[in-house]
C-alpha cells in the first residue's frame, strides 16, 4: 500500500504519503486562503521527499469535512481527478476524525473546527477513534450547557475557549493528513468500510446569488 491522504477543508491544507506501516512524509500549511495555490506543490514535496512518484500511489483518502464550501472542494476535486488518473480507489473521512485521532484522547470529548459566521462545526467522541455523534454546525452559545468543561480540540473550540472552557491545547489545533492517514490505514486493515468522497457542508454556501437578481437576455 502506498496511501496518499490530503484534506483542505479547514484553514490546514495538508498532505502525508503512508506506505500501509508509518507516515513517510507530510506537509501542513496554514492559510485559509489559498488552498488551490497551494495543494499541488504540496503533494509534490510529500511525494518527493518519500522518494516516490505519483503513478506509484495505490490508494487516495480525503477529508470530506465538514468545511466551508469553497477550500474543501479544493481537495476533493482534486482527489477525485487523482483518482480518475491513476485508476486508483479514493476514499472519504470526517475531517473531525482526522483531527479527534490526533488529539490521542482515552475519555470522551468534543472536536469543533471554526465554521466561520461565528460558528463550529462540531462532533462528540467516546475516545480517538470512536465518534458518538453526526457531525453538525451551530453558534457556540447554543452549546455551552453542553460543552463547558468537557475535553475539547480543534481551533474553533480554541477560538470560543469562553464556552468550550475545557480546551486541550496541547492538543493539535489544526488538521493533520498524517493523522487522517494512519486512522484510514486502520480502518481499512480492520475491514471497516470508509466514507464516499463527497462534500459534507452541512448548509449553504457563503456566495449566492442576490435576490433581486434580473436575468437579462438578449432580443
Amino acid at each position: 500500500m502506498l496511501l496518499l491522504a490530503l484534506d483542505t477543508a479547514t484553514p490546514a491544507v495538508t498532505v502525508a504519503l503512508h506506505d500501509g506501516t508509518r507516515v513517510l512524509a507530510e506537509s501542513r500549511q496554514v492559510d485559509a486562503r489559498r488552498h488551490g495555490e497551494l495543494l499541488l506543490p504540496a503533494v509534490d514535496r510529500v511525494l518527493a521527499e518519500a522518494g516516490h512518484k505519483l503513478d506509484a500511489v495505490s490508494d487516495i483518502v480525503v477529508g470530506v469535512g465538514p468545511g466551508p464550501y469553497t477550500g474543501l472542494r479544493v481537495g476533493l476535486v482534486t482527489a477525485a481527478t487523482f483518482g480518475a488518473a491513476l485508476g486508483v480507489p479514493v476514499h472519504g473521512l470526517c475531517t473531525l476524525d482526522g483531527l479527534a485521532y490526533a488529539s490521542g484522547l482515552t475519555e470522551p470529548f468534543v472536536v469543533a473546527t471554526d465554521a466561520r459566521r461565528k460558528e463550529v462545526y462540531w462532533a462528540r467522541y467516546g475516545d480517538s477513534r470512536t465518534r458518538l455523534t453526526e457531525p453538525a454546525v451551530d453558534r457556540p452559545a447554543d452549546l455551552a450547557d453542553q460543552v463547558a468543561g468537557v475535553p475539547a480540540v480543534g481551533a474553533g473550540a480554541v477560538l470560543y475557549d469562553t464556552v468550550f472552557t475545557g480546551v486541550r491545547r496541547e492538543a493539535p489545533e489544526h488538521q493533520s493528513a498524517a493523522a487522517l492517514a494512519e486512522l484510514a490505514v486502520r480502518k481499512l486493515a480492520a475491514g471497516e468500510e470508509l466514507l464516499p468522497p463527497r462534500p459534507l457542508y452541512l448548509r449553504r454556501p457563503d456566495a449566492q446569488v442576490p435576490a433581486n437578481y434580473k436575468v437579462v437576455t438578449p432580443r
